[in-house]
């Protein structure tokens, strides 16, 4: 299986943020504690991916234009990340609640491309200013 997906050229690590989905696979997470401290761990589904029984697989993943480079090895009918994911969550400060969405870009026996795109769970702080209530009396109404 070496097959690669086209991804388009013209995006830049400021346009990197969020970008429509396409008819890659893709899958989201929304951050818990065991996505945190202290396991750090992230499930990654092995059929949509491409991860065989019995293997690891070299994943990068991309956000805002940097690198992490992880490890996925199979667990089952899931496939988890290595000791990285810790490096990705810490670098771009993640925390419970915030949602990943990641999109497969390229895929082939030895490595597995992966963009991500982060939701923060924050209320955004632009708005704040913007906006009455915020208590159970006044509910903020978007």
């Amino acid at each position: 299986m070496d097959s690669s997906l086209d991804v388009p050229n013209h995006i830049t690590a400021s346009e990197d943020e969020f970008w429509p989905l396409s008819d890659k696979p893709w899958f989201n997470v929304i951050l818990k504690s065991t996505h945190m401290r202290p396991t750090y761990t992230l499930y990654v589904p092995t059929e949509e991916f491409g991860v065989s029984p019995s293997s690891s697989v070299d994943v990068v993943f991309t956000y805002l234009g940097k690198e992490w480079k992880t490890v996925v090895r199979r667990e089952g009918c899931s496939s988890r990340t290595s000791i990285k994911w810790r490096e990705f969550v810490t670098d771009n400060h993640l925390k419970e609640g915030d949602a990943c969405v990641f999109e497969l870009t390229e895929r082939s026996d030895k490595l597995i491309k992966v963009r991500v795109q982060i939701l923060r769970g924050d209320f955004p702080y632009e708005l704040l200013n913007s906006v009455d209530g915020g208590t159970r009396d006044q509910p903020i109404i978007l």
